[in-house]
């Protein structure tokens, strides 16, 4: 991983995106920080020897839908599409390979079960980050 205290937390941001409504969202907080760069990354998540969650197709459709949501706000964003179990790892996977400065998401919320049952990716992803991650504040929406 590259040494990001040198380096502007604002210059090459990734984020994750789930589905269009949640990337639109996200992109239009992280727009008043004016980051130099973006990348969007979509994590399928495979099943591990049991059913994926949701056919391979529609979940690369998503994420088609997803960028050309976060393009609305930001023309020249980057894509990612990572394929994994563990979607925190896959994030981190996908931040070091775009070496990017910060992970730049929005928290989907959710009452404390589903918070539990979903293994609370926003705690992981904040913990275990070896860079910088910036939770943006939700909008006044939601």
């Amino acid at each position: 991983m590259a040494q990001t205290q040198d380096r502007d937390i604002l210059e090459h941001v990734l984020v994750p995106v789930a589905h269009p409504d949640d990337a639109r969202k996200t992109a239009r907080a992280l727009a008043s920080y004016d980051p130099e760069h973006v990348a969007a990354v979509h994590v399928v998540e495979k099943g591990g020897g049991v059913p994926d969650k949701t056919p391979v197709e529609q979940s690369e459709e998503m994420a088609a839908e997803s960028y050309a949501a976060v393009r609305e706000v930001f023309p020249d964003a980057d894509e990612h599409t990572a394929y994994a179990r563990n979607v925190v790892d896959a994030i981190f996977e996908v931040a070091d390979d775009v070496d990017a400065s910060a992970i730049a998401y929005q928290s989907r919320g959710g009452n404390r079960l589903l918070q539990f049952l979903s293994g609370d990716l926003s705690l992981k992803l904040v913990t275990r980050s070896e860079r910088p991650v910036i939770a943006l504040p939700a909008s006044d929406d939601e």
